[in-house]
């Protein structure tokens, strides 16, 4: 009897469409859920050399939680290339211009920083509100608490 390790490629994974509601949901707990379904962790073929995870419709992306002070204590910083071009941004005024991005800079954080955690990264798609343009999809809903 001969066992051998299966080693997935892009041929033979299995991807599917999940939705997940991120309303009252912890940024931190969330994201690294997330991260962990995209990058196929969770499946017994996971290869971490392949896109072996699945697609995630994320909702309600304004609808997150931080902890403690995190909403006015916490700072994102960006850069605009110019000398004295950097400039830094609380969650609350990322959140009023774009919910989107504090997600999917949680989840960023958390993928490999090379070309496959950049390829990862376009299977996340964050909507604010309830409504998003993935219905032919037809992902399933998840509940992450029991995830």
């Amino acid at each position: 009897m001969e066992l051998k390790t299966i080693s997935a490629n892009k041929n033979t994974v299995n991807k599917t469409w999940l939705l997940v509601d991120a309303k009252d949901e912890v940024l931190g707990r969330l994201a690294s859920k997330v991260a962990k379904i995209i990058r196929g962790k969770y499946k017994t073929n996971f290869t971490p050399h392949v896109d072996c995870g699945d697609n995630v419709v994320l909702i309600n992306a304004e609808k997150i939680q931080l902890t403690g002070n995190k909403w006015e204590d916490k700072k994102y910083l960006k850069h605009t290339g110019y000398p004295g071009g950097q400039y830094a941004l609380s969650p609350n005024q990322l959140l009023e211009k774009d919910p989107t991005r504090i997600v999917t800079n949680a989840v960023k954080g958390m993928l490999p920083k090379n070309k496959l955690g950049r390829k990862i990264l376009k299977n996340l798609h964050v909507f604010c509100g309830n409504d998003h343009n993935k219905e032919a999809q037809k992902p399933k809903l998840i509940d992450l608490k029991n995830f």
